[in-house]
């Protein structure tokens, strides 16, 4: 073969070689520049995963439901310090690459410590309810801006009042009326007859509320008090609700309806709702 044939073929494969690693080196140097995303966030769960990491969940306010990598949050110095306590209130950064389910966080400051209520092993079951259902419920990625401001709210009231109570209730109706599970409180679902004074009755499998003459065996009453408080919650802000002594039980009786609801609609029991009767 002519030398300058030679010479020729060897100039181009040096010319293609240099062409590939150039585009290959721009693409990954995107990867390494690609800007981290920034919402305000509420921390959901954490996971241990390896010897130094965290698994987090976060319901971020533009983000929806996200789970993400922290890298190095298990380590004694590490840089997130209490910023990843359940329910805290964070502003988050974090990247997010097509090809990887979980997101990369790079950095969490607290906008809102509830150290109180997450310190306290009675008011760290009513957030511990909160965070499993809201868990639960929340699709990944999909922004629920309702959810975000009932999540902090309820938060919130526990911090604020230093009882879980009066929040956990109004949490709990809430999240199925925004689910749209929520029965009329006025009339029985099979015969429309009003309830009025009357105590309605419901069964966790069955939709709807009913009559004393339609109610069926092992179905449990609401009582008028408790479907009054649950109009109070329809039409007022839970920090604007004193709450009083007398309320206890109606908040109890309407709480343990919704969590029913709520258990038949994500067809699983609440590891966190027997913690309740122990706090």
């Amino acid at each position: 073969m002519d030398a300058r044939v030679v010479i020729t073929i060897v100039l181009r494969v040096r010319a293609f070689r240099m062409k590939w690693c150039s585009s290959s080196g721009a693409a990954s140097a995107r990867r390494l520049l690609m800007p981290a995303r920034e919402t305000e966030a509420i921390i959901l769960k954490t996971f241990p995963l390896g010897e130094a990491d965290r698994l987090v969940s976060f319901l971020g306010r533009t983000s929806g439901r996200v789970r993400g990598v922290a890298s190095g949050a298990r380590r004694l110095k590490n840089r997130y310090g209490s910023t990843l306590e359940v329910l805290s209130h964070v502003q988050l950064w974090y990247v997010e690459r097509e090809t990887r389910e979980l997101v990369r966080i790079q950095q969490a400051d607290l906008l809102e410590s509830f150290h109180k209520a997450q310190s306290d092993y009675g008011l760290s079951t009513g957030l511990a309810v909160i965070s499993e259902i809201s868990e639960l419920i929340l699709p990944e990625h999909e922004v629920s801006e309702p959810m975000f401001r009932l999540i902090l709210l309820a938060v919130r009231e526990i911090e604020r009042t230093g009882d879980w109570n009066l929040p956990l209730s109004y949490f709990a109706f809430w999240t199925v009326r925004l689910g749209g599970w929520l029965p009329r409180f006025d009339r029985c679902v099979v015969c429309e007859t009003r309830f009025g004074a009357k105590p309605a009755f419901y069964d966790a499998h069955q939709p709807g509320l009913f009559c004393e003459k339609c109610r069926r065996p092992g179905m449990k009453p609401l009582h008028i008090e408790a479907r009054n408080l649950a109009e109070r919650f329809a039409g007022e802000r839970l920090d604007r609700i004193e709450y009083q002594k007398p309320m206890q039980a109606n908040a109890r009786e309407l709480r343990e309806a919704t969590l029913d609801w709520i258990e038949h609609h994500i067809e699983r029991r609440l590891r966190t709702r027997e913690l309740l009767e122990s706090a």
